[in-house]
């Protein structure tokens, strides 16, 4: 049982730690991270993993470790943000495979990608000839982005010489049956226009309301909340 406890107690000391320290590394995704710092998240939580069942050993040394990684991390990425070169060397430069209908076979050598490989990310994402393709570029974060050609690109409202109007980010007014004050505000309304178009969509009371949307037109939304029963039980997918 005390050893139970003690798991407990470290367990507890390791999400903790781990919860900080990635607080502190920063809020970029999966997909924007360096291999470095890929690698490195991976080491933090694999220690952070050691840490929980240390019941022999101190939990002092592996979130020492855990803080010496999230110190380094966290330099190396303020180095990068105040120097070009050393942000190609810690984060990595772009590389073009495919530029103007000629496949650069020394930069696939260099980014350890075969042709098979290259192949497969075009058809990933959506180029199943090639030849469609104007531009490809190794980023940093492993990920190729792909330039087609103006041929084959999709028609934009500019092409057919449309003049579109801005859209702009809605207004979270209600989530989860709370309202929030704060963009109630910005948006310049209040509870007494709330309550009406509440009103007017047969709303009585705000706990109803999974999410409610007002964007810069004044046009409101209402997702209500569902239940789902037994008279519905064909429209869940299993």
């Amino acid at each position: 049982m005390q050893d139970i406890l003690h798991v407990i107690f470290l367990a507890s000391g390791s999400v903790v730690s781990l919860f900080f320290l990635t607080k502190i590394m920063g809020y970029r995704q999966l997909s924007e991270l360096s291999m470095f710092d890929y690698i490195n998240g991976i080491t933090i939580g694999s220690i952070a993993a050691e840490m929980a069942t240390s019941l022999e050993n101190s939990f002092i040394m592996p979130l020492t470790a855990m803080i010496v990684y999230t110190v380094f991390s966290v330099i190396l990425s303020f180095i990068s943000t105040k120097s070009y070169f050393a942000r190609g060397i810690i984060a990595g430069k772009p590389i073009i495979l495919i530029n103007k209908g000629e496949i650069f076979e020394d930069n696939l050598k260099k980014s350890k990608i075969d042709l098979s490989e290259l192949l497969i990310q075009c058809r990933v994402n959506g180029y199943f000839d090639i030849s469609k393709i104007e531009t490809a570029v190794l980023e940093g974060n492993g990920k190729i982005s792909f330039l087609p050609k103006s041929s084959n690109r999709p028609v934009t409202p500019n092409d057919l010489g449309l003049n579109p109007k801005q859209e702009f980010l809605v207004a979270n007014l209600i989530i989860d049956g709370n309202i929030m004050e704060e963009n109630l505000k910005h948006c310049g309304k209040d509870f007494k226009w709330l309550n009406s178009m509440l009103n007017s969509k047969g709303i009585k009371n705000v706990e109803e309301v999974i999410l409610a949307t007002c964007d810069t037109e004044n046009n409101f939304t209402v997702f209500k909340r569902t239940n789902c029963s037994k008279e519905n039980e064909s429209y869940l997918i299993h």
